[in-house]
């Protein structure tokens, strides 16, 4: 990658839906390359996929945290699975060898939703206890490769 892939990355992040005519009067190349250019972006990965924002929505920072889960009964907590799997901005859960049962990665517009989320599942049956921290900071945060779901038309 060189500084114009950067820079038509950093275009496509700000506005996904950008003609690529308009893309290449921004990076100084001629239409046709720039096309070349996302495409090869894409075939190796760098780009990996576009997404939607809903008119209205907070397009700010999100407020995370990572939820480390204790069950009542680690073979039989399903239950407690079911229930993570229905709240909208649990963005992972992985259950977990050693001490802790299962690994919750929250998401969500604010502080106060967080700490909502968290007081849920604190009082989930067959929660027996939570460990919680918040992210203070993102320093490495890689889009898995071969998992998206959308591509640009």
């Amino acid at each position: 990658m060189d500084a114009v892939d950067e820079k038509i990355i950093a275009e496509l992040t700000h506005n996904a839906r950008m003609p690529h005519s308009e893309l290449a009067g921004k990076v100084l190349l001629s239409r046709n390359a720039v096309r070349q250019r996302v495409e090869r972006l894409e075939r190796q990965g760098h780009i990996a996929g576009y997404t939607i924002v809903r008119a209205g929505e907070d397009t700010g920072d999100v407020a995370s945290a990572l939820v480390l889960v204790y069950r009542q009964d680690r073979m039989r907590g399903g239950d407690v699975l079911a229930a993570l799997k229905r709240i909208p901005e649990v963005v992972v859960c992985e259950i977990l060898s050693g001490d802790f049962d299962i690994m919750v990665r929250l998401e969500a517009a604010s502080l106060e939703r967080v700490r909502s989320i968290w007081e849920d599942i604190a009082k989930m049956p067959g929660v027996r206890d939570t460990v919680t921290a918040l992210t203070l900071s993102s320093v490495v945060n890689r889009p898995r490769r071969g998992r998206s779901s959308t591509a640009r038309g």
